[in-house]
């Protein structure tokens, strides 16, 4: 019994020693990085996908009927305004050109008699040894060689037009296609399509915006757009805007079935890069410059329905802050409200920023990065190579 006595009280001692030992202290708020939003001048863009187009198409038809002759261009090259591009065989119309040229001849002589025959009829009525009949006959006689020499002109002239229309020439400067008909075959008036010419510089740009885009345009821009607004456009491989132009045609009507209106930008295209067809995205100004906030797009979360940042204020305190945001640019994230240019927010670290938990902030700054790179189209690869 008293050994038992003697354990308990030991185990007694040992407990009331542990007790009175120091607990470990809580441990420190945890190391968040702060910053203030950048604050930046701003201008939103619009972007619609659209296709180039050419000014002016001709498709080439012959104006006279007959054999073709010879070819004067390449397929695909580059043409000029009156350069010839193909010759029909001219000689039949030559024929014809020379048989009228020699019916003129005769009623220009014919004429000339007609005169001299009149004019010797009225010396003859004045000399009293001839009648006015006789004057009226060679008076009607002139007036029909006149009449017979103009018929005679204009068929001569309608003849040179056939024998003119026998060479092809381009009605504009462009890029001709392939030709459709080769030499020696027969060729129809209006009819036979030997060729195409599209113009490409300038070059234009055709895109569709919807009824609600187009309204929200105008409203932002305190404005409805404008002839001459400015138009950058993108191809489909490249990662920027390299194509400049000018808004130059809106139409005055939405479509009733779709519920667009067209619009078309007019684009420089002197090394001829740019050929009807391709793709491309258009990006127009969305409104007026203004100044935003922006902010790494790593510290925006997502809060279920709504997007939220963490503050800390002065008494280090993490709290939750819903905010509005709006695109990326340079790897930041345009913050249109929820927060202002003085608040602290919490850029790295935002896991361990518990809401209404003390932290320890440190400062740091927010700047631009690299401007985005939209995605290129993916190139297939090459079927084969070879070692040089």
């Amino acid at each position: 019994m008293a050994r038992a006595t003697a354990g308990f009280l030991l185990i007694s001692a040992a407990c009331l020693a542990s007790c009175h030992k120091k607990q470990p202290p809580p441990p420190p708020p945890p190391t968040v990085m702060v910053a203030h939003p950048l604050s930046q001048r701003l201008t939103d863009w619009n972007d619609y996908v659209g296709q180039f187009t050419s000014i002016d198409r001709v498709d080439l038809r012959p104006r006279v009927s007959g054999y073709l002759q010879r070819l004067f261009f390449k397929d695909g090259q580059a043409v000029r305004k009156g350069q010839p591009l193909f010759l029909i065989d001219p000689r039949p119309y030559e024929a014809v050109l020379g048989q009228a040229k020699g019916q003129t001849a005769r009623a220009r002589a014919t004429l000339n008699n007609a005169e001299v025959e009149l004019r010797r009829a009225r010396a003859l009525f004045q000399a009293q040894a001839g009648s006015q009949q006789d004057v009226d006959t060679r008076l009607a006689a002139e007036q029909q060689a006149k009449a017979d020499l103009l018929a005679a002109v204009e068929n001569q002239r309608a003849a040179q037009l056939n024998v003119d229309f026998t060479r092809i020439a381009a009605p504009l400067s462009g890029r001709i296609s392939d030709r459709r008909v080769a030499p020696g075959n027969l060729v129809t008036a209006d009819t036979t399509l030997l060729t195409s010419i599209v113009n490409q510089d300038p070059i234009r740009f055709e895109f569709q915006v919807s009824e609600a885009l187009f309204l929200q345009q105008q409203r932002d821009l305190g404005r409805a757009r404008a002839i001459g607004d400015p138009v950058d456009v993108r191809l489909q491989d490249e990662t920027g805007y390299s194509q400049h132009g000018r808004l130059e045609f809106i139409d005055n009507a939405l479509d009733n079935n779709s519920g667009i209106v067209r619009m078309r930008a007019v684009v420089r295209n002197p090394k001829g890069l740019l050929t009807p067809g391709l793709f491309g995205h258009a990006r127009l100004p969305g409104g007026a410059a203004y100044r935003g906030l922006l902010l790494p797009d790593g510290a925006v979360a997502q809060d279920q329905n709504r997007q939220t940042v963490t503050v800390v204020g002065r008494d280090d305190v993490a709290r939750i802050r819903p905010v509005q945001t709006g695109p990326l640019i340079n790897g930041l994230r345009v913050i249109r409200s929820g927060v202002t240019a003085q608040d602290f927010v919490v850029v790295q670290g935002t896991q361990k920023a518990k809401p209404g938990a003390k932290v320890s902030p440190k400062v740091t700054q927010v700047k631009l990065g690299k401007p985005e790179a939209a995605a290129p189209l993916v190139q297939p690869p090459a079927s084969s190579a070879t070692l040089n």
